[in-house]
């Protein structure tokens, strides 16, 4: 489609997964991408040496997003490189899964300092160093809108961030710049944590009868990040598969 030729796009936590889906889909579309990551150097290199072998641009970039010097030395080092920034997508999240008499104050300040904390840094930074007329993408999780047992903590953490983003879609929209959430259904990452018979439960529920696919996702985000979506701010896209 090459739609964002020209465009600079970070994407968090794109080693693997659903963010490395993105950051190729993005790559595919024509922006010079950032791959962040916090531990995993190789994976985020192999992401990039597949982005270039298909004629894209990308360089890889450490950063704990829920360190704010971290996070505003990603968005420095992206504009030293690529120059000002068009696109940011925050896939980066945790998860902890445990029924809410069980949990500990070490679970919750593991998913709440990426998944709320985190959201609050990138979310300040992306709004102030994207252009105007820019995209955000917050991802969130459908867990926000169809509780499961022992997921509470987790969509607290992950309803934080939609509300960061809902405010910030109010707080920019005058720079014509989108902000948008992102919520993907079950999908199949390394990051699937759920035991084997929640995860039948859960497809049994979708009416396509499958796992969602990274590429599910980063086909919606694309959607999200391009010229098609400029009247779309403030919205929680849920990508699920229709779940029930």
């Amino acid at each position: 489609m090459a739609s964002l030729i020209g465009k600079v796009a970070i994407v968090t936590a794109a080693s693997r997964g659903i963010g490395a889906a993105v950051a190729q889909r993005l790559s595919q579309d024509g922006a010079a991408v950032v791959v962040n990551y916090v531990a995993s150097p190789e994976k985020a290199t192999a992401v990039v040496n597949a982005i270039e072998a298909q004629g894209g641009k990308a360089i890889a970039i450490q950063a704990n997003v829920a360190n704010q010097a971290d996070v505003q030395r990603l968005f420095d080092e992206t504009e030293q490189q690529f120059g000002p920034i068009d696109i940011v997508v925050n896939v980066a999240g945790v998860s902890v899964f445990k029924p809410h008499t069980e949990l500990t104050d070490e679970d919750f300040e593991k998913v709440f300092s990426v998944n709320a904390k985190g959201a609050m840094y990138v979310l300040q930074a992306a709004a102030n160093r994207v252009k105007d007329g820019g995209r955000i993408v917050q991802f969130s999780t459908g867990g926000t809108m169809m509780p499961i047992a022992a997921g509470g903590v987790y969509a607290a953490s992950k309803a934080a961030g939609e509300r960061f983003a809902f405010a910030l879609a109010k707080e920019i929209g005058h720079r014509q710049v989108t902000v948008n959430v992102v919520s993907p259904g079950v999908t199949d990452t390394d990051g699937l944590v759920l035991p084997e018979p929640a995860i039948a439960h859960l497809v049994s529920q979708t009416p396509l009868g499958r796992l969602g696919q990274p590429t599910d996702i980063a086909n919606v985000v694309a959607f999200l990040v391009g010229d098609d979506a400029h009247w779309m701010t403030g919205q929680n896209l849920q990508v699920n598969g229709g779940i029930l």
